[in-house]
């Protein structure tokens, strides 16, 4: 847990009790333990995705650029362009907001059309990342905080269902963040402009923000209306 979210865990517990999500302690906010009763089934069988394209529109490539992860020391394999931008801006508010990222934790483009499930194809065209996987595997739900939770909807509030999260899935995957829309969507370009521009711009766009406050927290709540 970074500086950011250590202030943010105390300011969190009256709001999270708000909510009606379980109460956090300091000593206790740091890893997200996960009981028994949190296990689904992830006996699903493999299948072998087949096509051009992923599940998501995209193409599915042979090979993809490597990227850095802006001030963890770290980097993803990601399609290029619009892409990117969106994932690797996930990938940034989660390394500044909710823990630093290490060796290892993004995985993003891979090569092996074995999947589980349609929404793992998007993998192969590079347009999804798995943030600890490990710690967040198919199938496991539960394993984020509550003050965790809050930034991860924060995010997908900001990128305006241009990105979609797994936990949100039939069968979860609290790790997996994927572009949810065509490669032609307006959405899809809109948003990367907008985080093109914060990026080039001091003082805006991930590192700067604060998913806390009530301005936020309203907006998230309208998006969720929105998407009922």
């Amino acid at each position: 847990m970074n500086d950011l979210s250590r202030r943010r865990v105390l300011g969190t517990l009256a709001g999270a009790a708000a909510l009606g999500l379980p109460a956090l302690t300091p000593a206790t906010a740091v890893a997200a333990p996960l009981r028994a009763d949190q296990a689904l089934r992830t006996d699903q069988p493999a299948t072998t995705w087949r096509g051009p394209r992923s599940a998501n529109g995209w193409k599915i490539l042979d090979e993809a650029e490597t990227h850095p992860i802006e001030g963890s020391g770290q980097s993803v394999r990601l399609a290029g362009g619009d892409a990117a931008i969106l994932l690797l801006h996930v990938a940034r508010r989660f390394h500044y907001e909710i823990d630093q990222l290490r060796a290892d934790d993004v995985t993003g483009h891979r090569t092996s059309r074995t999947i589980r499930q349609p929404h793992e194809s998007n993998y192969l065209s590079g347009t999804a990342i798995a943030i600890r996987p490990h710690a967040y595997p198919l199938g496991v739900k539960g394993g984020l905080y509550p003050h965790e939770l809050i930034v991860v909807r924060d995010i997908l509030t900001e990128l305006d269902g241009a990105v979609a999260w797994g936990g949100d899935f039939g069968t979860p995957q609290e790790s997996h963040f994927e572009v949810a829309l065509a490669p032609s969507h307006p959405k899809v370009r809109g948003v990367a402009r907008k985080l093109r521009t914060w990026r080039d711009t001091p003082g805006m766009g991930a590192g700067t923000i604060d998913a806390f406050e009530p301005e936020r927290r309203e907006a998230v709540e309208a998006f969720g209306r929105g998407r009922g």
